[in-house]
């Protein structure tokens, strides 16, 4: 009677982790990319040392960038189903992501998606896009307050009456 009641408890202690397997993985960036390349057959190119990078630029940003994830789909071939893909993302991002972002181009080659997500004090960003052949997906924090005050050091100069000849020089190059 014994070796009996083994049986069902083997089959479960096996069943749990074949339904955790097929539960949807991963979640998050590493989530999104594994299934970009499951659903499409294409490998992503991750940026080595993105580990390090992200760390000096949070330090060269005074905190105001840090986490940045990155990776390239380059020759990227599959047909993309916009609803499907802004589906999947959203999904494997999780809850509390937020979609701003939804554009796609008339033949559908080119889409861009765009998520944020609040984590306190900062803002997260989830950026995904296809462009042509290449595909491009970029996940980053940010202190919106930083970024903010930095951004009045890029405005332009049309604001304080003062001419910009950049714009012009580049129209004139352009056609000759």
């Amino acid at each position: 009677m014994r070796p009996f009641l083994l049986i069902p408890i083997c089959f479960m202690a096996l069943a749990v982790p074949v339904v955790v397997l097929a539960g949807g993985g991963a979640s998050g960036f590493d989530g999104i990319v594994n299934s970009l390349e499951t659903r499409y057959q294409v490998h992503a190119t991750r940026i080595p040392f993105m580990g390090i990078i992200s760390l000096i630029s949070n330090k060269a940003t005074h905190h105001g960038v840090s986490g940045i994830h990155v990776a390239e789909f380059e020759n990227f071939h599959g047909d993309v189903d916009g609803e499907e893909l802004n589906s999947m993302v959203a999904r494997k991002l999780g809850s509390g992501w937020e979609r701003v972002i939804r554009e796609t181009s008339r033949n559908g080659g080119e889409q861009t998606l765009i998520f944020m997500h609040p984590e306190g004090n900062r803002m997260g960003l989830f950026v995904l896009d296809v462009d042509g052949h290449e595909m491009d997906v970029v996940q980053v924090s940010v202190d919106p307050d930083h970024l903010n005050e930095n951004l009045g050091h890029y405005s332009h100069h049309h604001d304080h009456g003062d001419s910009d000849d950049g714009d012009h020089d580049q129209e004139h190059r352009e056609s000759d």
